[in-house]
């Protein structure tokens, strides 16, 4: 019986070779929260407020959704979805007041 040692990920060297991705294991999202680094997303914050917008009102192309979900910064999408919230409740209430004054 060969004695083959234990790598760092409890795998001898004859079943390192059969996982895809090198010695390691790791796909490529584990390597990337490994070395910490993020998918760039290269969107402006205009961009997103934009796709925010049309979102509320419920128009928009599946081929753009598919772009926005690729390319948008998820941090950027929930800071235009409040601030879109709170503009559309002060909307609101400032049509409410106004009708209710007169």
């Amino acid at each position: 019986m060969k004695d083959e040692s234990k790598g760092s990920n409890g795998l001898n060297s004859a079943d390192q070779r059969k996982i895809p991705g090198g010695s390691t294991g790791q796909d490529a999202a584990s390597a990337q929260r490994a070395t910490g680094k993020a998918t760039s997303r290269k969107v402006s914050f205009g961009a997103t407020v934009k796709a925010v917008f049309w979102s509320f009102f419920g128009v928009r192309k599946k081929s753009d959704y598919e772009k926005d979900a690729a390319q948008l910064n998820p941090v950027h999408v929930v800071i235009a979805g409040l601030i879109g919230a709170l503009l559309f409740i002060g909307l609101l209430v400032t049509v409410v007041r106004i009708v209710v004054a007169k």
